[in-house]
């Protein structure tokens, strides 16, 4: 059977392989569409078992919110050179991923690889086929998500780090504020947002340690306990979100600057994901 231009285009948009690839899946198939698509499958799935083991460092990040604002995903996709995370072709494919987790909203990166993909293949499936097609490990890293009154995205440049934060209100105001609270969590990486979010095991590893700083700087164990309590509170201020300063105005404080937007303001959820 002679394989036409028009035949190896309708493959390469359906599955995104090369023009070289498509053309030798058909050649190989008699030109049978459903068997070049297996066959490209396979392909992948060679590419993946050989490159299981090598290390996914680069990759890309995104973020986003659904129509109605209340509902919002951070997804991270990884693979192993930077010169496949600024492929046009995988930007798209990850922006693929990102509308799917968002539409299906997937509790963890497990539920989202056994989501649809198309109407023949898992996200799980589609991403082996894409190693077929650019020839690296790909993998989803992680997948955050939130829904709240208002859910606001911010995608660093680059689009190596990108946050989600939510919000107990919907207004327009409350929105804007969320934009600067959302920049706030990519610049200063909160562990918590209050300091009833730290555990109890990072909260007694702080103070043992400015307690033994103060005795180390011959302070007596008495003073040293309060000294160390002390340090314990600018820990929180400068590690969790509500508490730290705003970095438009560091004379302020995130939960004081949200207080002045609207009353009653606040973050009750945050989740920053990036590159590792």
């Amino acid at each position: 059977m002679a394989i036409t231009a028009a035949d190896v285009n309708r493959l390469r948009k359906q599955t995104g392989a090369g023009m070289m690839d498509c053309k030798k899946a058909l050649v190989e198939t008699d030109g049978d569409f459903e068997a070049a698509i297996d066959a490209l499958r396979k392909k992948g799935q060679k590419v993946a078992a050989k490159r299981g083991d090598n290390e996914v460092k680069e990759g890309l990040v995104y973020a986003k919110v659904t129509e109605d604002g209340k509902s919002g995903v951070v997804l991270s996709l990884n693979c192993e050179t930077d010169f496949v995370a600024k492929n046009s072709d995988f930007q798209e494919f990850v922006q693929s991923m990102v509308d799917i987790a968002i539409a299906s909203k997937p509790s963890d990166v497990e539920a989202m690889m056994n989501l649809a993909y198309n109407d023949k293949l898992s996200v799980g499936e589609k991403i082996i086929e894409q190693v077929g097609v650019v020839g690296e490990k790909l993998q989803i890293s992680e997948i955050e998500l939130l829904s709240a009154d208002a859910v606001v995205a911010y995608n660093h440049p680059g689009n190596q780090l990108a946050t989600i934060v939510a919000l107990n209100s919907g207004s327009d105001s409350a929105f804007d504020a969320g934009k600067v609270v959302a920049m706030q969590v990519a610049a200063m990486n909160p562990m918590a947002l209050n300091k009833e979010g730290i555990d109890s095991e990072t909260i007694a590893r702080e103070l043992e340690v400015g307690k033994d700083l103060a005795i180390q700087e011959g302070k007596p164990a008495e003073m040293a306990e309060k000294i160390a309590h002390g340090r314990l509170n600018k820990f929180f201020k400068e590690n969790t979100l509500l508490s730290q300063a705003n970095v438009r105005d560091n004379k302020e404080s995130v939960e004081q600057m949200l207080a002045g937007v609207e009353a009653g303001l606040t973050v009750v959820g945050f989740k920053r994901v990036a590159l590792s």
